[in-house]
């Protein structure tokens, strides 16, 4: 790879071993994937919540961070997995809790902020179209792709602190133009509605693409989707298709026109009502009775809080409901009286975290919990993985099933 005189010297060590480290490992990573150089970014973020991480992963931070390691621009976290204020209730252990907590150390000692979010797109700081980021979180890296219109491989937890520390990225994959038009081409037969409806579009859009490597364009939307919706319409198709990226025709910021991404010249094929029901049929069904409904896989915006709460007002809940926000959101909700008013229904605010990332099997068994209901496509694709029952459910069939005890039809 050609290098900078930067980059060579923080190849020999002379800007600290922490960056020696960063930079000898995105060589790596960059040889591997062809690149030919490597390209500043304006920012990382990285998932380093301690299920993921484990004593190997939290030691190696702590290595970092006493060796003085210091990320070179502004670097933000995934959601954790431990809310600090919650976690013996929830049936997470001490040794969960301190793990937790020395994590938060090491990355603050190397300047990290401690955002804790996976919408830092609506709360922290939205990249803009042509800006170049070593994003981490799936998520995260397909609603900057697409929506916004930057740049980002899906960063693995070693790779975003690299970044972090060096402010540059292997230049391959998403950040190279000609790897950014489309390559499957597919038609809308039926109108997204609610969240739940755009997360299983995403999921059959991911999982018909099946690539990390296929960009797909998707025509036939009637509306332009709000923020939340495309929020769960790009997590769902990265979680079922690995996709990170994909565009919307006349809608997405490089997909002013079907031609614009190449779109023209590709077959169109349907995404239709039927295969749609197919993929929702696997999630649950009215009758089943849920151990615990839960709002997360994405974080809730400030609006979905709104939404939840009036949902949830002068109700009591039978189920355990749990609702995972971003520090960013929860001080207005609770300011709005949002959290209070789900709260008093029975519910439970957890800000910072979400729920598959932290320790899920481990709260599953701790309090019997395997059937779990959620609107979120994404996060009922994973906890099967966790020893779940998962079901799927519109916002407002959750809150009702919760009340009644069983999913209402």
């Amino acid at each position: 790879m050609k290098l900078t005189d930067e980059e060579k010297a923080m190849r020999a060590g002379s800007l600290g071993a922490a960056k020696r480290w960063a930079i000898d490992h995105q060589i790596k990573v960059g040889r591997m994937f062809d690149a030919a150089d490597m390209v500043p970014v304006s920012q990382a973020h990285m998932m380093a919540d301690p299920e993921a991480l484990g004593e190997a992963g939290v030691d190696f931070l702590e290595g970092l961070a006493g060796q003085g390691g210091r990320v070179a621009v502004p670097m933000i976290t995934d959601p954790r997995g431990v809310d600090l204020d919650h976690y013996r209730p929830l049936g997470q252990t001490e040794a969960m809790a301190d793990l937790e907590r020395r994590t938060i150390a090491a990355c603050t000692a190397m300047g990290i902020l401690m955002t804790n979010t996976c919408i830092n797109y609506q709360t922290v700081m939205p990249p803009v179209r042509g800006d170049h980021v070593a994003y981490g979180d799936t998520g995260v890296v397909i609603y900057a792709n697409s929506a916004c219109g930057a740049r980002s491989n899906f960063e693995g937890g070693p790779s975003a602190l690299a970044a972090g520390l060096t402010g540059r990225t292997p230049r391959y994959g998403l950040h190279l133009e000609e790897n950014r038009r489309a390559t499957r081409r597919f038609r809308v037969e039926v109108q997204p509605r609610d969240l739940t409806d755009w997360g299983l579009l995403g999921a059959l859009a991911g999982k018909t693409a099946g690539s990390y490597w296929e960009v797909p364009v998707i025509e036939g939307l009637e509306a332009v989707p709000t923020s939340d919706q495309m929020k769960h319409l790009g997590a769902a198709m990265a979680s079922f298709g690995s996709t990170p990226l994909f565009h919307l025709a006349g809608i997405t910021p490089e997909a002013g026109r079907l031609e614009d991404v190449g779109g023209g010249a590709l077959t169109p094929e349907p995404l239709t009502e039927e295969m749609i029901d197919a993929l929702r049929a696997r999630f649950g069904a009215a009758g089943d009775k849920p151990d615990v409904v839960v709002f997360a896989a994405p974080q809730l915006s400030l609006v979905e809080m709104q939404q939840v709460a009036e949902l949830c007002r002068g109700r009591r809940m039978v189920v355990p409901l749990i609702v995972c926000t971003a520090p960013q959101v929860y001080p207005d909700a609770a300011r709005m009286g949002l959290v209070e008013t789900i709260e008093a229904a029975g519910g439970t605010v957890l800000q910072g975290t979400c729920f598959y990332n932290q320790f899920a099997r481990e709260i599953g068994e701790a309090k019997g919990w395997k059937r779990l209901l959620s609107n979120s496509a994404k996060i009922v694709n994973i906890l099967g993985g966790y020893g779940y029952q998962p079901a799927l459910a519109s916002m407002e069939r959750c809150v009702e099933s919760a009340v009644a005890g069983e999913i209402v039809g």
